[in-house]
């Protein structure tokens, strides 16, 4: 599995969002994005770091940044857990995780003692020109949003 450092150019993606609309990595050309991969809707991990990135939005917003998540779940249950909590960013499907494998995102991970396949919380600030400014992996949920948004103010 490759990890994505620093400097790296952000792998190009094209992924349905809730809606269906297809979003790729270029539509954000000239933008700062937070872009963040997480196992599965409406589990409690994940709930807790979509709620954080979403409570957080007004701090990203102010430094012009956009929040999109990724996981395998389909379009359906991405309406469904924005719906829940009010999430108000989109939430990419990846299902057959190819996008998730350019980013490092998936791959072996230790999970209660064992070694197992799956996707790795991930997260990566990738800049106006493409570029990744941030990189981090097997993320605690708890917490991650405001630690991305301090990285970003800093």
């Amino acid at each position: 599995m490759a990890r994505l450092e620093v400097g790296n150019k952000a792998p190009a993606f094209t992924l349905e969002n809730q809606s269906g609309t297809k979003v790729a990595l270029k539509d954000f050309a000239g933008q700062r994005i937070v872009l963040y991969f997480y196992p599965a809707d409406d589990t409690p991990g994940c709930t807790k770091e979509a709620c954080q990135f979403n409570d957080g939005l007004a701090g990203f917003k102010k430094l012009g940044v956009r929040i999109v998540g990724v996981s395998p779940d389909s379009a359906t249950k991405h309406v469904a857990f924005r719906a829940k909590y009010g999430l108000s960013f989109d939430l990419l499907s990846d299902p057959d995780k190819k996008a998730m494998a350019k980013y490092g995102a998936f791959g072996e991970k230790m999970m209660y003692g064992k070694r197992v396949t799956g996707v790795i919380r991930s997260t990566f600030v990738i800049g106006p020109t493409g570029k990744v400014e941030h990189a981090w992996y097997g993320v605690r949920a708890d917490g991650h949003a405001a630690k991305v948004l301090s990285s970003l103010e800093a």
